[in-house]
């Protein structure tokens, strides 16, 4: 059998340099090593050709012989232990692969603890993915991340740098007045000369009078300030001119600081539909911090009606549905970074109305009709083989229902409703995808179809729909733990075929029918005080149109509402409702 080069390295067959590094030694063949990085290419170009040994520094034995391992053998050691010394020496020797590998196995161990290391490690090695990795995950992440040391250590410019951008992903503003005096008071004799450059990083504009007055200005290091006493009068004339609508609005109400509302961490996405005798192509955005919707520049690669979409790693998948002129097994999904269109690999069955979710990183397709029946078949796709494997049926065939995945200590999959043979139905199953079996669960107060099903804080909502030619208001909650439904406030509107989605503790809901017209009317519900309310208007409304949340991508501003095209001033009631969210 003809041997490889690694195994005529480890015997030292034809070896023609030797690496020296500290006192070890290294017999290697020149070529293997030349094909590893332009650094070897140089080295052995620029030397004698009758010198053989290679003096290598700033560099261990151990790191160096993971390297010419990699060389021979094109497998990497990584591990937490090796992997910052592993990429500066790879950096040093220009290889790029090893630079991608542990910049990869960097990413994927990011967590509050470490994240700001690991930003500030890159400002010395300018590994730009891992930089903005690193960086993003700070900005999405920010809450957790202030808890811990590291972020007592940042320099007064790396926090003004982080406190000044929109990403940075807060439930509210108060949150930042509160991490600047830790900061401060870590080292206050340093840092409380700081205070009024900081200060105006946050934005007071987005608080309320009440918290300015009794949190802000009661601190000595703002009320004997003037520069703080000067960013504090800007935020209460904001604050007075939305509050009163007395005064003339204060310039640049919302456009700039410190009124400015930050990126959202999620949107919603709603795409395709259907109008009579047109099935559309065009995806809408939802900005829940604005309170704004927004035609997208992504158009569907085909229009799709009455299908499903799931938002995992990045991607937007949009599974089955119809396009008027046939029911469809195809799946498609955008990139979301890159705004490119995927086609990935088609399911088993055709369908129509089809109930899809998502779980544990794979995607669930649950009945629907292929036109002809209404199916009980099930399928789970996995994006890292691109394949679809057919899993056990459901009970009963149902179109028209809808489905949600309870992700907890135990994670189950609940179907309910829908259309069984020519009649809604109150019935509803459970799937465990550990034992690939379903079981009936209680039924619902009332039957549904064309309705919609979330998962919420471990219960399942049923929203709307209809029952006969009766479209429905209703909601009610479905409690595993008693097997019971309960009815809860029904919406302002009855609809059917229509979106729902839950951020912050929101369930949003926009789109479809009430039989006879289709709705722009959008509202939101909040499952605490049990009240629906108006929002926004969307632009556009189909029948059948299908949704997903969007969360945690590091280029939301390409989708969520333009910063710089707020209004000067907003008078609309509809806005106040989410104007003290971040």
């Amino acid at each position: 059998m003809m041997e490889t080069p690694n195994e005529r390295r480890l015997a030292g067959q034809f070896c023609d340099a030797i690496l020296q590094v500290e006192d070890v030694q290294f017999p290697i063949h020149r070529i293997i090593l030349c094909d590893c990085g332009p650094f070897f290419q140089a080295l052995f170009q620029h030397q004698v050709t009758t010198e053989k040994v290679f003096h290598i520094t700033h560099v261990s034995p151990d790191i160096m012989q993971i390297i010419i391992d990699f060389a021979y053998t094109d497998s990497l050691a990584v591990t937490k232990d090796n992997v910052q010394e592993l990429i500066v020496t790879a950096d040093m020797f220009n290889i790029t692969s090893i630079i991608e590998a542990c910049s990869k196995f960097i990413c994927e161990h990011l967590c509050p603890q470490n994240c700001i290391c690991i930003w500030q490690f890159t400002d010395i090695y300018p590994f730009s993915d891992l930089r903005r990795k690193a960086f993003h995950y700070i900005m999405r992440h920010f809450e957790g991340v202030v808890n811990c040391e590291e972020y007592l250590q940042l320099s007064l410019q790396e926090l003004t740098e982080i406190l000044g951008k929109d990403e940075v992903n807060v439930r509210n503003e108060r949150t930042l007045f509160d991490v600047i005096l830790r900061w401060i008071t870590h080292i206050p004799k340093e840092r409380e000369q700081h205070m009024a450059v900081l200060l105006s990083k946050v934005r007071l504009g987005r608080t309320s009078i009440e918290y300015i007055e009794n949190n802000v200005m009661t601190n000595e290091l703002v009320k004997f300030n003037p520069e703080c006493l000067e960013i504090v009068n800007r935020s209460f004339k904001i604050l007075w001119s939305f509050t009163t609508h007395i005064h003339k609005p204060f310039k640049s109400c919302l456009r700039d600081t410190p009124a400015r509302p930050r990126l959202p961490d999620s949107i919603i996405m709603v795409s395709g539909g259907k109008n009579f005798s047109t099935v559309s192509c065009g995806i809408e955005m939802y900005d829940p911090l604005v309170d704004r919707w927004i035609i997208s520049r992504d158009k569907l690669k085909d229009p799709r009606a009455h299908h499903g979409t799931v938002f995992l790693d990045g991607y937007v998948y949009f599974v089955g549905g119809s396009d008027l002129l046939e029911i469809l097994n195809s799946v498609v999904r955008l990139d979301l970074r890159t705004h490119t269109w995927q086609e990935v690999m088609y399911m088993h069955y055709r369908r129509s109305r089809v109930s899809v979710t998502k779980l544990n990183g794979f995607i669930y397709a649950f009945g629907g009709t292929d036109g002809y029946i209404w199916l009980n078949t099930a399928e789970r796709y996995c994006p890292k083989s691109n394949q679809w494997t057919l899993i056990a049926p459901m009970i009963l065939g149902r179109r028209s229902a809808s489905c949600a995945a309870l992700d907890g200590k135990v994670c189950y999959i609940y179907v309910c409703g829908g259309l069984i043979r020519h009649y809604s139905t109150k019935t509803a199953e459970c799937y465990d995808p550990e034992t690939d079996q379903w079981t009936m669960i209680g039924r619902m107060n009332i039957s549904r179809r064309q309705h919609r099903v979330v998962a919420y804080k471990n219960q399942i909502f049923a929203v709307g729909g209809i029952r006969g030619v009766h479209p429905l208001q209703s909601i009610e909650t479905y409690e595993p733990q008693t097997d019971t439904w309960i009815l809860l406030c029904p919406m302002m509107i009855s609809r059917r075929n229509f979106c729902l989605e839950v951020i912050d503790d929101k369930f949003y809901v926009v789109g479809g029918s009430n039989v006879r017209k289709r709705s722009y009317h959008a509202e939101v519900y909040d499952p605490e005080t049990d009240i629906w309310s108006s929002i926004s208007d969307s632009k556009t409304s189909y029948d059948g149109m299908s949704s997903c949340v969007v969360s945690g991508i590091p280029n939301m501003v390409d989708f969520a509402f333009p910063r710089d095209s707020l209004p000067l001033f907003e008078k609309s009631e509809k806005l106040s409702h989410h104007f003290n969210t971040k």
